[in-house]
């Protein structure tokens, strides 16, 4: 005798990673974990592994568009996170479309700068996600450089991230940044500031002593999308989902020749 369920609903509107570390791969694995079914509209195709990225090929806006249309007039969604939109023409898409269907729970991973301080948009796609996507926002979530570029400060300290969250969100808009900590350097490596408009939280988890971080910041965004399906607040659904970051970087996964991936399946790793 089978049952059926009803389960929530997350889409990550995002790039895909062949080496499967980072991306739309990631954020499906992210969702499965916390039992929200994922869909997705895929932006851009990589070639990448553990070494990095070969080749970035996009996908026309109309085939982005038509993904997320298709999505919601049939199966509904409950949150949404982007991740790597690529250029100009697919941001400024993918905002109108969070605008029409009336997207609330918009989680925006504003995939701009590398972790390393690589810039991986050109500038008119960054004025498009500042303009268009962001202020749509329910949370923003850049890390140092990405912070750097949107706030017009230079950070170095945890003073430093504490004014550019304020700054974020006085001047873009979303209903809550978080400034994550990952470039950040020494005591300050992982830790994270959360500005909602009123309170402003340093947020502290274990420090895990591993290269294999690849995917972090698109895992943590997945994460706090499929705690906002669930049903759960902001505070909560971030909460929740840094410490599944953390759980993941425990029993990241030691493949290939460079940086891996985080284990996103940890229960079945730890027997």
């Amino acid at each position: 005798m089978s049952s059926t369920l009803t389960v929530p609903v997350a889409l990550t509107i995002a790039g895909s990673d062949s080496g499967g570390g980072a991306g739309i791969q990631a954020d499906l694995r992210t969702f499965a974990f916390h039992r929200v079914h994922g869909t997705s509209a895929v932006t851009c195709v990589t070639a990448q592994n553990t070494l990095g990225v070969k080749r970035v090929d996009a996908l026309p806006k109309e085939a982005v568009v038509a993904q997320i249309q298709t999505v919601f007039e049939d199966i509904g969604v409950q949150a949404v996170k982007t991740g790597m939109l690529l250029n100009q023409e697919i941001i400024t898409a993918v905002a109108e479309q969070v605008e029409a269907l009336q997207i609330d729970n918009l989680v925006v991973d504003p995939v701009m700068v590398s972790r390393t301080g690589a810039q991986l948009i050109d500038d008119d796609a960054v004025n498009a996600l500042r303009r268009t996507l962001i202020p749509k926002a329910a949370i923003i979530t850049p890390n140092r450089y990405e912070a750097q570029i949107l706030s017009g400060l230079e950070i170095h300290s945890l003073d430093d991230m504490r004014a550019a969250a304020q700054m974020i969100y006085r001047n873009l808009g979303p209903k809550t940044v978080l400034i994550k900590g990952g470039g950040m350097q020494g005591s300050l490596r992982g830790v994270d500031i959360w500005f909602d408009g009123q309170k402003l939280e340093t947020l502290t988890t274990k420090q895990v002593d591993t290269k294999n971080t690849h995917g972090t910041g698109c895992t943590l965004s997945a994460a706090i999308a499929a705690n906002l399906a669930l049903g759960n607040n902001l505070a909560t659904s971030l909460r929740q989902a840094k410490q599944y970051v953390t759980n993941a970087l425990l029993y990241s996964l030691d493949i290939g020749k460079g940086q891996g991936p985080l284990g996103h399946f940890f229960p079945l790793l730890e027997n």
